[in-house]
Parts: structure tokens; C-alpha cells; sequence
């Protein structure tokens, strides 16, 4: 229930937001005004007692997240991905976040299994280890199938976790109203729609099946990719809080050293890591959102290995042929048709003037390009071509975001192993593959292909619908009915619990 019993919790989290020095640092960033400031006052400065401590080596905000638990800490790395809500600095302060807490022991761990795969566990592996990783929502385990003897890595999710993440969920709500209500200008950023996008992540992060089947459909994306591999699932082995994946051994991406001992080409590597991920986010439209040091390991032979597909970004086919032209527009420094795609794609209102926008849009790219190869940033480009547009009237897309988020991530996986690595080289002959192949007389022939058997399935059903659509037309609006006397009485009752609301809130402030 999304009400007033929250503000306990609220309490206790502006209390450590108060105590660890983040409450300032997200009011100032924000420029919150007096009434916002007043509140956050009230609610943190008197319980700073109340708050937790944090851990003080971190940046105040991530400390603070880390002290109040799992859905916090996963709340962060969501937001972390969102920089046009929470602003570039704080976006990449949240990027620090440790995703490591305590483990669950390994006898709740094989009670969770047995649990969930209706087995007893020494019939299922014949080793269990101990926690080898433990995250906000899940821990990992080494294990060995009884029936074949194959190593598998057996991801669990935590004890009671559901219902803990359903009540941080639930304050979550109850705080983005209050800051809609006590601070209206907030309303442009959204609050209750980027928690509603956290609950959706979260949703499908606590059902490892839904993880298990974007592995699955990653790996069939890429199965052709030469030099790139992933654990296979084992789905007779896993289910909703137990997911098993074969077990594959490499050196982390951020052990140069290990690399270099057994001969890895790393300037080789680090082009393949940010060619594939383009690769993937254009040809397949389906990309790993969060490919940084941490989810990516490399194998004695050298090729590259993925791991927690927790995170997966989508783009669909039209917005893939828009993003690509916008960037094959940059690399041949067009900004003429970098604004035409803007305006013929509607991102940008077409009451605004085309000629300005690609002006605006060379500032953009000129400086860039006017620096040192070993500098030059897609990620960069895309932060400066959101703020652009946003100028411009351009919307907000949540899965551009997402891109441009993970484009900074890769870039710099990419330049850990070669730092004289050319990121225009390496992207331009991916971007100008996939136009040649998207974009002329073989992409129209295509089109009208899936056209013509879009409209032969529907066919028999198109009569029907245009003579319902006009007898619609022809008939008129439906007229408006009176609401019965249960409605009223039921909207009555909720203008007087949102009033009783209104009126607590108001008393706290006084």
C-alpha cells in the first residue's frame, strides 16, 4: 500500500542521506527550491541519528545507497544509467557503486535449490563451493553436475529478497509523489515514471528465468561472432530463483598483467570489445547494457567472455537506421544530414529550424574531431548530442540513454587495453556495413517484403475492420454516462485520504 505508512521509511532514509552529507549534495544539484530544502530538512537534520553511517571511504551518495541495502544499491546502478535524470556527475559517482554485499550461507543456498528445483541437492551436483560473488539481488556458486561431472556456475537469488525489494518499492512510490507534490518542478524529470522503470528492471531481475532466456537469446545473436562466447544455460537445471550456466574460466578484463603473461593482444582485444558491442547494438538491435570490467573476462586462447545479462538494452529496426545515419553523418561531418534524420525521424518538433540545428550540431562535432585520436569519444558525442536536442524540443529516449551509457562504459574497457586506440577507425566501417545494408534498393525490397506478408496475414480481416472503423465514424462519440453513486462515493473517499495526506505532510512542514 502506497501510503503514509512509508514515511517511517522515508525517515530513516533521509536520515542517512542527511548524516552521510548526500542530502546536500542531491538538493544543490538539483537547486532545489526553499519549500524542497525545508522538507528534505525536516524529514533528515532532527533523525540524523536514526541514519546509517555508510561506508566513509565512498563518494556520499553511493555510501549512503550501500548503508540502506539491496534495492537501494540496485536503485543506484539503475540511475546510473540515467544521467539525463540525475545529471552527468552524479551519474558517474553511481558508477562506483560496489555491487558486493555479505553472502547468504551455502545452506540456504542449497535449500533455495532444492526448494526451487524439487530435488534433493547431492542428486542435482556433486560439489556445491561456498559463495565464490555475492550482488544486491543475487550470489554465485561453483558447482559440479552429478550426472555429467561439468563444472556450472549456479546463480541464486537472495532469501526473502522479493518481499524486502516490494517494501523499498513501495516507499519509493510514496517518496516520488511527495516530490511531484512539494516540488512541481521536478515533474519534467519524471520521478514516478523512473520509478516505475526501476520496478519493471527489478521485476525482471528477481525471475532468473527472464535473465536465462536473454542469455539464451544473446547467444543466438552472436553465435556466428568469431572470437566471442558465452555460458551456455542450463535450463533443466534452473527455474524462477535458481539459474545454472556452464563454467567458463578467463582473466578479468581489468588484469593487464595476467594478459600480457600469457601473450593476449591487447590492442586487438580492445577493438574487438567495442566492434562487437556495435556490432550488436546494430545489426541485432539487442546489446549488453552493462559491459564493463566486472561482466567481461578473456580466455587463455583470447577470446572474449560475457557474463550477467541482467542488463540487456533493445532498439528496434527503425530507431537502429536513425541512430546509424546520425553517426555515419558525424564521421563524414555532415551535420546537414545528421539534422535532416533528426527532423524526418521526428525527434526534433518540425516547427524549429533545420538550418540552426545543424549549426548547433557542428558545434557538437567540430571540437571533437579537432582532438588527438586517442581522445576522440562516441560516449562524448552522444552526452553532447542529447543536450543539443534536448535544446532543440527533443524528448527524452530511455533506450538511447542506455546506449550512449554503455557506448562510455565500452569505450573504456576499450582503451584500458589499448590507449591509443581510434574510435572513429574502428566504428566507421560497422556504421557504413550496416547502411549499405539497411538503407538503399536491397533494404526497400526487403521492407516491402515483410509488407506484403504483413498484409496478406491480415488481409481477410481487413474488410471487417475498415466497415468497423466507419460504422464508428459515422455513429459518433459515445455518449458520456453519469458515474453511480458506489463511483462517487468511492472518489469521495479518495479526496479525503488524499487530503488526510495532504494535511500530515502540511503539519510535518509547519
Amino acid at each position: 500500500m502506497r501510503g503514509p505508512h512509508n514515511i517511517w521509511r522515508l525517515v530513516r532514509t533521509g536520515a542517512t542521506f542527511e548524516r552521510s552529507g548526500a542530502m546536500k549534495l542531491l538538493l544543490d544539484a538539483y537547486d532545489a527550491p526553499p519549500l524542497l530544502r525545508l522538507a528534505a530538512r525536516v524529514i533528515g537534520w532532527p533523525f540524523q541519528f536514526l541514519g546509517l553511517k555508510g561506508d566513509p571511504s565512498q563518494p556520499p551518495l553511493p555510501g549512503a545507497l550501500t548503508a540502506l541495502g539491496p534495492a537501494y544499491i540496485k536503485f543506484g546502478q539503475i540511475l546510473s544509467t540515467r544521467p539525463d535524470v540525475v545529471g552527468p556527475d552524479l551519474a558517474q559517482q553511481l558508477r562506483v557503486l560496489q555491487d558486493k554485499l555479505p553472502p547468504f550461507s551455502r545452506d540456504e543456498a542449497i535449500q533455495a535449490v532444492e526448494t526451487e528445483l524439487g530435488h534433493p541437492a547431492s542428486a542435482l551436483f556433486s560439489e556445491f563451493s561456498e559463495p565464490i560473488a555475492a550482488a544486491s539481488i543475487a550470489q554465485v556458486h561453483k558447482a559440479r553436475l552429478a550426472e555429467t561431472g561439468q563444472e556450472v556456475a549456479v546463480k541464486i537469488l537472495r532469501p526473502g529478497i522479493e518481499k524486502a525489494f516490494r517494501k523499498d518499492v513501495d516507499a519509493f512510490y510514496f517518496a516520488a509523489w511527495m516530490i511531484e507534490t512539494l516540488a512541481p518542478f521536478s515533474r519534467r524529470l519524471r520521478p514516478s515514471d523512473v520509478i516505475e522503470h526501476f520496478d519493471g528492471v527489478v521485476r525482471a531481475e528477481l525471475d532468473l528465468r527472464l535473465e536465462a532466456a536473454a542469455a539464451s537469446e544473446y547467444a543466438a545473436n552472436t553465435e556466428g561472432d568469431a572470437g566471442f562466447k558465452l555460458p551456455a544455460v542450463d535450463w533443466f537445471h534452473s527455474g524462477r530463483r535458481v539459474m545454472t550456466m556452464s563454467w567458463v574460466e578467463g582473466i578479468p578484463l581489468g588484469d593487464t598483467d595476467a594478459m600480457d603473461a600469457i601473450g593476449i593482444n591487447r590492442a586487438e582485444l580492445g577493438e574487438r570489445v567495442l566492434s562487437l558491442f556495435l556490432n550488436h547494438a546494430l545489426r541485432d538491435g539487442y546489446f549488453h547494457g552493462d559491459m564493463h570490467h566486472g561482466n567481461l573476462k578473456v580466455a587463455a586462447d583470447g577470446t572474449l567472455l560475457a557474463y550477467d545479462f541482467g542488463i540487456m538494452g533493445h532498439i528496434d529496426e527503425y530507431t537502429r537506421r536513425v541512430y546509424a545515419e546520425i553517426l555515419y553523418g558525424f564521421i563524414k561531418r555532415d551535420y546537414h544530414r545528421v539534422a535532416r534524420v533528426h527532423f524526418e525521424a521526428g525527434y526534433v518538433p518540425a516547427d524549429r529550424d533545420v538550418d540552426e540545428f545543424a549549426r548547433a550540431l557542428r558545434a557538437v562535432g567540430e571540437p571533437i574531431f579537432g582532438m588527438d585520436a586517442t581522445r576522440i569519444s562516441m560516449g562524448r558525442l552522444l552526452s553532447y548530442l542529447f543536450e543539443v536536442t534536448e535544446r532543440f524540443g527533443m524528448e527524452t529516449r530511455t533506450e538511447l540513454i542506455l546506449l550512449q551509457r554503455t557506448m562510455v562504459v565500452v569505450e573504456g574497457v576499450a582503451r584500458s587495453l589499448n590507449p591509443s586506440i581510434n574510435i572513429w577507425d574502428t566504428a566507421k566501417p560497422i556504421v557504413q556495413e550496416y547502411i549499405e545494408k539497411s538503407i538503399g534498393p536491397r533494404a526497400m525490397l526487403t521492407d516491402l517484403g515483410r509488407t506484403v506478408k504483413v498484409l496478406g496475414r491480415y488481409g481477410p480481416r481487413l474488410p471487417d475492420l475498415v466497415d468497423e472503423v466507419l460504422t464508428r465514424q459515422l455513429q459518433g462519440p459515445p455518449k458520456p454516462q453519469r458515474p453511480s453513486l458506489w463511483s462517487r462515493l468511492g472518489w469521495g473517499a479518495g479526496g479525503l485520504a488524499l487530503g488526510a495526506v495532504l494535511v500530515l505532510v502540511g503539519s510535518g512542514l509547519s
